[in-house]
């Protein structure tokens, strides 16, 4: 089953949702606002005579709740501050928000008008929006048709699983320690080829798509190539172990357990950087790797506050796998919490057992 399929964030407002626990993801947007002021820069031109009398932007996996328009809001008003700063006519702009087919895109629907109204007071303003439902693993838009891509932490999912540890039965996350070390090998080799097969995809989709010289800002979660446990840790680990953990108590099942895939995978920056220079569309003007949770204050988040935010990314892939209880989500949210919580405290336990960084990177259209 594809990721196309399953895949979406609790939607609504409710305690459980993806609106109500997605701080961290709001954190790691506003941290990408430089990267997409230098890029409209670029795009626009400090010196331009002629800038463009059009822009189509895109974010690509925008989600739902009060982060969907982070980007693309940041991307608009870019434009607007720098065609006044250099006394240019304001261009016609385009936004498009894509999502999976089960996203929330109702939510979405109702706060596209105040993307618009925020604009109200720049004389003629031509501000068209449009929700694109499909997978970014697939084409999208028409040749030659954006200007500028962002994506916020979504490249790390992949469009399916592996299908080569489903055909030969290799759980993701073995319940006995010594299977699961001595099988870590194959199962990161397995995903990092998927991840590699999806992200050339990507990037060949958004070359054709884009506009020569066209810009493209993007995160997801990785791996530092000098972490010594990087090996190790991928972006589902934290899921894993909860299961696994619920699966010893005869919460779930453990053959379902053991069947059970994640699509989601944490790169090395170096396998990000030659997937990039092998496809060959588009050069790296930026790359910066970030603690996800730095600067965040512990009153502001907390090991409650993640397994939360945890169980809005995960639910509809568990509740597809192991079927749907509110019971079973509870439990999986308190486990997380409980061993987020184990120790010295949630960031050491981060830092120890789940050493991800976030990627951030700036990109140009060559060819």
């Amino acid at each position: 089953m594809s990721t196309k399929q399953i895949l979406h964030m609790n939607p609504g407002q409710g305690d459980t949702s993806y609106a109500r626990n997605s701080t961290v993801q709001k954190t790691e947007q506003d941290r990408m606002k430089t990267l997409i002021i230098e890029a409209i820069t670029g795009l626009c031109g400090l010196s331009s005579t002629s800038p463009p009398k059009s822009m189509a932007i895109a974010d690509l996996g925008c989600s739902s709740g009060p982060n969907a328009l982070t980007l693309v809001s940041t991307t608009v008003d870019a434009i607007y501050r720098h065609c006044a700063q250099h006394a240019q006519p304001l261009p016609e702009i385009c936004v498009f928000l894509n999502d999976l087919p089960n996203n929330d895109f109702n939510s979405i629907a109702k706060s596209l008008a105040s993307l618009k109204y925020n604009h109200d007071d720049l004389a003629d303003p031509v501000l068209i929006t449009g929700m694109i439902p499909g997978s970014f693993y697939e084409r999208l838009f028409p040749c030659n048709s954006l200007q500028f891509v962002c994506s916020s932490n979504g490249l790390h999912w992949l469009s399916k699983a592996p299908e080569d540890l489903k055909e030969s039965r290799l759980p993701m996350y073995d319940m006995d320690e010594q299977l699961r070390i001595s099988k870590r090998a194959v199962v990161a080799n397995s995903y990092a080829r998927q991840f590699k097969k999806d992200f050339t995809r990507f990037l060949n989709l958004r070359a054709q798509e884009l506009v020569p010289g066209g810009r493209m800002v993007i995160s997801l979660y990785g791996r530092c190539s000098d972490n010594p446990t990087s090996k190790s840790n991928q972006a589902w680990q934290v899921v894993a172990v909860a299961l696994n953990d619920m699966a010893s108590r005869g919460i779930i099942d453990k053959e379902k357990l053991d069947s059970f895939y994640i699509p989601l995978y944490a790169p090395l920056e170096k396998e990000v950087n030659e997937i990039i220079e092998g496809e060959g569309s588009f050069k790296i003007n930026k790359m910066q790797m970030r603690n996800p949770f730095s600067g965040m204050e512990d009153a502001l988040v907390g090991a409650k506050m993640i397994a939360l935010a945890i169980r809005a990314v995960f639910e509809s892939t568990i509740v597809f796998h192991f079927g749907s209880s509110d019971e079973i989500m509870d439990e999986f949210a308190m486990t997380v919490e409980r061993n987020l919580s184990s120790g010295s405290g949630w960031r050491a336990v981060l830092a120890a057992e789940y050493p991800l960084v976030l990627l951030c990177l700036s990109l140009t259209r060559v060819i």
